[in-house]
């Protein structure tokens, strides 16, 4: 059985705002926009993309979970859940998918608890402060990480 081909793409809290929540920090992008520029770096590689957002942490979650039986990683924008959940990390090594870890801003560039990532020890890949030009950079990373 051939590995599957295809990337789960996940955007938690907040990211349904992209494009008019805070411009001057997160850009004029939409969440549309991330979803088409990282699917089409993912058909670039051979890979196809299936994208969920929520502002629910569980409805991330089981989405990781459901990701085992038809993904080969992840790339996920945790959003605020980065600087506050386990639970997320858990799923994340849970499911044992290697997975991107994106962030559209420099969060080490702003408020001292944005620093902070559950996530960064465990991720295969970090693209951090690029905008969304950052998810087909994830994109290329991760699946080279494959």
């Amino acid at each position: 059985m051939t590995a599957p081909r295809r990337l789960l793409l996940v955007n938690g809290p907040n990211l349904n705002l992209l494009g008019t929540r805070e411009p001057e920090v997160y850009g004029t992008a939409t969440l549309p926009d991330v979803e088409r520029i990282t699917a089409e770096a993912a058909a670039a590689v051979g890979f196809e993309v299936r994208a969920l957002q929520s502002n629910h942490e569980g409805v991330l979650i089981d989405a990781i979970h459901d990701a085992r039986a038809d993904c080969a990683g992840i790339v996920i924008n945790p959003g605020g859940l980065t600087h506050t959940s386990v639970a997320l990390r858990d799923a994340l090594t849970g499911v044992a998918l290697p997975f991107a870890e994106v962030h559209i801003s420099d969060v080490y560039a702003r408020e001292e608890f944005r620093h902070h990532s559950y996530l960064h020890d465990v991720a295969a890949v970090r693209v951090v402060g690029h905008g969304v030009d950052g998810y087909p950079e994830a994109v290329r990373e991760l699946v080279a990480h494959l």
